[in-house]
């Protein structure tokens, strides 16, 4: 996985709003997706090749349609690789504290 082409693909707002319309209706054509964007379809057909790229959204043809799904994969891993970690002592930090709190700290 390349993660600067994951990370490019998601700092813009249109990437991740197109991402959050495959997530609410997996599968869509280009057609439909354009139709809850306010740009024109080459845009849309550039912002989706750069998600293809950065493999976040993977393509089927059927028949003559190309059909657009999200792959979650590259955002796992992200949540994974860089997520996970921190969330992890902050909520040691959080039990620690409610311990503290309740009058459980065994270390008075």
């Amino acid at each position: 996985m390349d993660i600067d082409k994951v990370f490019k693909a998601l700092a813009d707002p249109t990437r991740r709003r197109l991402l959050d319309q495959l997530h609410s209706d997996n599968g869509q054509t280009l057609g439909a997706l354009c139709e809850h964007m306010d740009m024109s379809r080459q845009a849309v057909t550039q912002h989706l090749q750069l998600l293809e790229e950065a493999n976040l959204v993977a393509v089927v043809w059927q028949g003559r349609e190309k059909l657009h799904y999200l792959n979650p994969v590259p955002l796992h891993e992200i949540q994974a690789r860089w997520i996970n970690k921190f969330e992890r002592n902050r909520l040691d930090a959080l039990h620690t504290l409610k311990q503290k709190l309740e009058g459980k700290d065994h270390d008075n």
